[in-house]
Order: structure tokens, then C-alpha cells, then sequence
């Protein structure tokens, strides 16, 4: 399903209006948060997909960092999940599902969230993810509604998870580009979430699934501004290109450009093959963040000295073009 098709089926549902969801599907947010009480508010997300390593236990780390991702953009912190399990029982040995459920344990034990259920279905492909449930004070919900205009964007993992999965599947990727996609994935965004609220930033979302420009799109048009990209600043694992120019490229990237290519204006200059990358699918992506101008570069320094290498300034909000990305 594309991002189109998700589009509509979700603008026809006749959703019931409740004030106490604060967030919704009004703004294509992260995850919906509900408030219970004056000091909080219940987190709640989902996701779960296909392999995209061959190693059952890193699937589940991935996996588990995928979701876990969502509450980290809202602001939160995920206090509870639950498995989602597809496994084909009859034909596969249930010591693959075991590693792919200790995988995801560990990183819920390195984040703090009890695993408290979950539900298993036998399906001819493996599939596997995570309900989630986290808390956040209500005055303190990060959305990606609320980037205001001056503020700087920081971008806290590179590019290219879903170009060099694809070399991966087709036996073309190169181990330590397999490496890198995985220490990246199975990164939690813990950390950088922490400092982006001790450092006031307005708004934030991960990237995932509907590419850097999807997200960077969904921000700008929730939060009612312009973005400019400086493609140049925007890290990218350099394998990805590498393989983005040998046509390895998911189909999903093709469906998000045909999708969001109408918003976004190109300077000449860009490389086609960094474009490619910007519209890639990515799992367990890194946070983008609006953060204010003075606090950026503190920002880039704490996450670096954190772990976050890759963090970087990549673009900056404006007042116009409303609701569109002018990528230099």
C-alpha cells in the first residue's frame, strides 16, 4: 500500500471525535496519545513488518527499535509492548521465531518496557513488531505540528536502510554496508529524544517507511510552513548511493516519489542519486527535529559525544513555500 492509497482510506473512515485524543489522525502523526489526567497521557503505536536482515535475532532488535521509535518522537516513554507474531510454524523451526523474540526482548530490556502479551498468528511469511504503550505529560506532547518558523532541522541517522537492504536481498551488498545499516538500526532513539526535549525542540517524527521527504512533507504541512534542504548535509550511508546507482532501488522509494514529487522543488545542482536515497523507505530511521536556531548546534555536539556520529543540520524551517520542501 502506498502512501496515496493509505491517504484516502484514511480521509473516508468516519473516525468519532473524543476530546480527550490529543493526538489523532489529523496531523499523520507518530503515534496517538490520550490524555487520562491532568499530569498524563497514554502513548500508543504499532508496527510490525517483513525481515529485512537475515539474522533472526537482529530482525527482532530491529523491529523492536522500529517501534519503540514512535513513542521516542512524541516525546514519550514506552513503558509496555506487546509481540505481533506472523510465523510459518509447520515448515520453519521454532528456534528462528525464539531468537527473533529474544532479539526483541533485548531491546526492550535496554529500553526500559516490560513485555506484558502479545498475539501469534501461523502465516506463510515471517512477520514480527510491537504494540506499544508509553506516557507523557500532556503539555509536554511532541508532534510533528508545532515546527515554527527559524528553527533549524537536525536529522539524527543516515539514509539508505531500504536501498541497501534491497542489495542485501538480491546478494550484492557488501557486509560492512550490511553492518552499518544494522548498528544504525537497532540504535534506539532514546537518547537523542531526551535531549531534544531538555533542549526545547518545537517538533518531531521519525523517518520511516514514508521516505526523509515524506516525513520532512508531513512536518511541514502539519506545522502550516516551508522546509529548504541542504542535500549536501543530509547524511547518507555512501554504500547507498553505490547502490542506488546500480538501479537497486525498493519499489516503495518509486510510490513515494511518484506520491510526494508534486511538493518538492529540486535545485539543479542536487544529485539524482542523493534524491533516490531521500525518497527510500527506511526502517528504524533516526528523529528529525525542529529544534530552535540557538539550541541546533548544541543539539549536534550532546548527540555526537552521545553516540549520534551521523547527527547533522540538515535544512532549516521558512515561511514559504507553505507545505513544501525547496531541496538545494
Amino acid at each position: 500500500m502506498g502512501p496515496e492509497d493509505l491517504d484516502q482510506v484514511l480521509k473516508e473512515l468516519p473516525i468519532p471525535k473524543d476530546p480527550k485524543v490529543l493526538v489523532g489522525l489529523d496531523t499523520s502523526d507518530d503515534a496517538g496519545v490520550y490524555q487520562l489526567n491532568e499530569e498524563v497521557a497514554l502513548v500508543q503505536t504499532v508496527d510490525f513488518f517483513t525481515p529485512i536482515v537475515d539474522d533472526p535475532f537482529t530482525f527482532g532488535q530491529v523491529a523492536v527499535a522500529n517501534a519503540l521509535s514512535d513513542v521516542y518522537a512524541m516525546g514519550g516513554t514506552p513503558l509496555t509492548g506487546m509481540n505481533l507474531v506472523a510465523f510459518p510454524i509447520k515448515t520453519l523451526p521454532s528456534s528462528i521465531l525464539k531468537e527473533i523474540l529474544l532479539g526483541g526482548l533485548s531491546k526492550m530490556k535496554e529500553a526500559g518496557v516490560a513485555l506484558v502479551g502479545g498475539h501469534t498468528i501461523e502465516d506463510p511469511e515471517i512477520k514480527y513488531g510491537l504494540a506499544v504503550t508509553g506516557i507523557v505529560h500532556p503539555d509536554k506532547i511532541l508532534t510533528n505540528a508545532k515546527a515554527r518558523v527559524g528553527d533549524k532541522l537536525v536529522l539524527t541517522k543516515p539514509l539508505g536502510t531500504g536501498i541497501i537492504s534491497t542489495a542485501l536481498k538480491a546478494g550484492m551488498a557488501s557486509q560492512e554496508a550490511v553492518r552499518k545499516i544494522v548498528e544504525s538500526m537497532v540504535t534506539l532513539n532514546r537518547t537523542a529524544a531526551e535531549w531534544m526535549k531538555k533542549l526545547g525542540a518545537h517538533a518531531c517524527t521519525d523517518i520511516t517507511g514514508f521516505s526523509f521527504i515524506g516525513h520532512v512533507l508531513e512536518m511541514a504541512t502539519a506545522s502550516r510552513v516551508g522546509v529548504v534542504i541542504h542535500s549536501g548535509d543530509v547524511p547518507v550511508f555512501p554504500e547507498a548511493v553505490e547502490y542506488a546507482g546500480m538501479g537497486l532501488i525498493p519499489g516503495g522509494a518509486h510510490s513515494n516519489q511518484d506520491f510526494f514529487s508534486c511538493k518538492v522543488e529540486i535545485h539543479s545542482d542536487v544529485q539524482n542519486l542523493l534524491v533516490d536515497i531521500f525518497y527510500d523507505p527506511q526502517t528504524s530511521g533516526g528523529l528529525l527535529i525542529s529544534v530552535p536556531s540557538s539550541e541546533a548546534e548544541k543539539l549536534i555536539a550532546t548527540l555526537k559525544k552521545e553516540g549520534h556520529g551521523h547527527s547533522s543540520i540538515v535544512g532549516e524551517v521558512v515561511e514559504e513555500p507553505l507545505g513544501k520542501i525547496r531541496l538545494l
